[in-house]
């Protein structure tokens, strides 16, 4: 593994701590993160408490009377017949009394008995939210905080009256929870390290406010390493690192990961709490030169150290590890050998039990899930060689359709059809599971690729091919990835881009433009649907498609069929009406050469929606879609003859067009004279915009 020899974890660590697993997220519904989900908490499957004051009550079946009799099942007179009979001397009844006195004995003689069996009966009352009323609720939690206020540790580290806190906290105001965590300041690492207490702390962050986020998060300042590793406290360190942190508490927090001298400057809670050092590695390593060995192994020592534990889930882990790789460079031993170490979680083909070389890889598959993950295995896939890519793209197959739905995880996507130079194995691995190829009914195939071209982080991997990094598409910050990842692909392909982008719509093409034939009706509702009819009646082209795109012109087209006056029409929608346009003019708008980018072979739109509205075309100039008219006469996309019609159709309707323009509201005339005003402003004041031009047009 290119200098660090994998090693199986310690057994303790093994049996003490429950492997993560990779984050499994609903494509339609975000499920809770684990320390919402702790902090919600409130014992119902705890069942109530054993040995209560009210303890006698609870078990009134007498499971044998007294003087009752029983044979022996082994006598040897049954075996005659002549069952022998014998009396117990004390009946299970007494028993059972005679042990519960002696529980309540044991349980009276402890410290704060009395106390704590009172608080244990109001949490029995307080947890049964919808049978208790407002004013009863209130007045149970103020005697709540009587019996515990100042004796909260004595609850907090026992298994059962730790509920008690946990529930006061749920009910508290803002000073009784205060109250709490000042009673409590100083053990809170301790609590993490339990087993009940854990539960505590998550409540503490959840249901408290930023005051008492800082004063808990600085107790974990100084012993994150031994955090991190805890079988108990490493997951809600990790959540609390994640969700409830400030930027400043993460990165004091994360640079513990970069040595001792780090973790041993911040047990100073207070110097810590006013640091503004940043975690970048890179930044730290280039104002002390002198301490890049020593950082750099420490920091790859505890990363290696969670990936032999197969504790790969932690996104404090997955923040350590971008910035560690990005401190290195590129080519040195130092680079290789990491790259090698994220593919040591992978098991080879004899590793595997099902002897086709995919097992593991939980690691590549918990980084895809986050921020600083996602980013590390772009980087590692363009770096990669392409035996590597395809080894990755492997471990994603059976989700890849949860991964498009992640706000992070797309990304690798992206990178997975963006740097192989072989388009066929990576259209394969994600389109084929992306687009839904592999369900043979074509309603329920449709029904997921529908859902997927119109969700806004699904649709960045599926129309990246189509649309590139257009600004609709991605934001800023992906992006940013992509112009990263492009870079280092320019060093390590072999491919041009075009030739990857033609390859990749040879398997998009047909899927998309059966969409687009099929559902029209259903996408042209969303502007996101829009986008997508446009974009692949542009870009979609393929060798088996070509009959497919004709199919798919006359199904958009149609849309535009019916009366424009009627409340509904397509005319009145602006998204839809930018899609016509699009269409007419044969190619998106460059800003940068103030000119339409005709799409080859050209598309000639015109040619399949001028038919359908040309008895009405007089409407549509009139209308808040009449620049989808001033189109079919100044694109070069549309022919000569078609411009011809256009204009003559436009000289009989003259006048209406002339009152559309000076009118301060968006008429549609009907041809009969009735007019349906839409009362919507419109630029300046001063008509329809593309009128005027049409007016200009037919003057000429």
């Amino acid at each position: 593994m290119g200098g660090i020899k994998r090693k199986e974890a310690p057994s303790g660590a093994a049996n003490g701590y429950k492997k993560q697993k990779t984050v499994e997220q609903n494509t339609v519904k975000q499920t809770k993160s684990r320390l919402d989900a702790a902090a919600e908490d409130d014992g119902d499957d705890f069942g109530g408490f054993s040995g209560g004051e009210d303890e006698d009550s609870a078990d009134n079946t007498i499971t044998e009377k007294a003087g009752e009799t029983r044979p022996a099942s082994n006598s040897a007179a049954s075996k005659n017949g002549d069952a022998k009979k014998f009396t117990l001397d004390t009946s299970s009844a007494e028993a059972h009394a005679k042990q519960r006195a002696l529980a309540k004995e044991r349980k009276a003689n402890k410290p704060h008995a009395d106390v704590i069996g009172r608080s244990k009966q109001l949490w029995e009352r307080l947890r049964r939210k919808s049978h208790v009323p407002s004013a009863e609720r209130k007045e149970l939690v103020g005697e709540l905080f009587t019996i515990i206020n100042g004796r909260v540790r004595d609850f907090v580290f026992k298994h059962d009256s730790v509920r008690v806190i946990q529930c006061a906290l749920k009910y508290a105001n803002k000073e009784q929870r205060r109250m709490i965590v000042d009673e409590l300041k100083g053990d809170i690492r301790t609590l993490m390290e339990s087993r009940y207490g854990k539960f505590l702390i998550a409540k503490m962050v959840v249901e408290g406010d930023q005051g008492i986020r800082n004063v808990v998060v600085p107790e974990f300042y100084g012993h994150i390493k031994r955090l991190i590793n805890h079988p108990e406290a490493s997951w809600i360190v990790d959540d609390i690192y994640r969700q409830v942190a400030t930027t400043q508490q993460r990165a004091v927090m994360l640079r513990e990961w970069y040595g001792t001298e780090f973790a041993l400057a911040n047990r100073d809670a207070t110097a810590s709490a006013k640091s503004t050092e940043s975690a970048d590695l890179r930044k730290i390593l280039e104002d002390a030169p002198e301490k890049r060995k020593p950082i750099l192994q420490h920091c790859l020592q505890m990363i290696n150290s969670l990936i032999q534990k197969k504790m790969t889930g932690f996104t404090m882990l997955h923040d350590a590890m971008l910035q560690y790789f990005l401190a290195l460079q590129s080519g040195t031993e130092e680079h290789t050998e990491f790259l090698e170490l994220l593919k040591s979680d992978i098991e080879t083909k004899a590793e595997a039990k099902d002897g086709d070389g995919s097992g593991g890889g939980d690691l590549y598959r918990n980084l895809a899930f986050t921020k600083s993950g996602s980013r590390l295995v772009c980087l590692a896939l363009a770096w990669g060689s392409a035996k590597d890519r395809k080894v990755v793209l492997r471990l994603f197959k059976d989700t890849v359709e949860m991964m498009s739905f992640d706000a992070n995880a797309k990304m690798v996507l992206v990178t997975g059809l963006d740097v192989p130079d072989d388009v066929k194995m990576s259209g394969k691995a994600i389109f084929h599971e992306l687009l839904g190829q592999g369900i043979e009914d074509e309603k329920a195939r449709l029904d997921r690729l529908e859902g997927v071209v119109i969700n806004l982080n699904a649709r960045v991997p599926a129309l990246f091919p189509l649309a590139g990094g257009a600004k609709w598409l991605m934001n800023d910050q992906d992006k940013t990835l992509l112009a990263e990842v492009e870079e280092v692909r320019s060093t390590t392909s072999k491919k041009a881009p075009e030739l990857r982008r033609k390859g990749l719509l040879e398997h998009l093409s047909p899927p998309m433009l059966e969409l687009v034939s099929k559902r029209a009706e259903k996408l042209v509702q969303s502007s996101f649907g829009c986008q997508v009819m446009t974009e692949t009646l542009l870009e979609a082209n393929s060798e088996q498609s070509v009959e497919q795109k004709g199919e798919a012109k006359k199904a958009v087209a149609k849309l535009a069929a019916g009366d424009p006056s009627e409340e509904g029409h397509l005319v009145h929608d602006a998204a839809a009406s930018r899609m016509l346009k699009t269409l007419v003019s044969g190619g998106n708008f460059d800003p940068k050469t103030k000119a339409t980018q005709l799409v080859e072979p050209r598309l000639g739109f015109a040619t399949a929606l001028f038919p359908i509205i040309k008895e009405r075309l007089v409407q549509w100039a009139c209308s808040p879609s009449s620049f989808v008219v001033v189109a079919l006469l100044e694109s070069e996309d549309v022919s000569d003859e078609i411009k011809k019609d256009v204009k003559k159709a436009l000289q009989k309707g003259k006048k209406e067009i002339e009152k559309a323009s000076k009118d301060t509201g968006d008429a549609v005339k009907v041809a009969g004279g009735e007019t349906k005003d839409k009362k919507r402003k419109v630029e300046g004041g001063k008509g329809n915009a593309g009128a005027r031009i049409l007016l200009e047009k037919l003057s000429t």
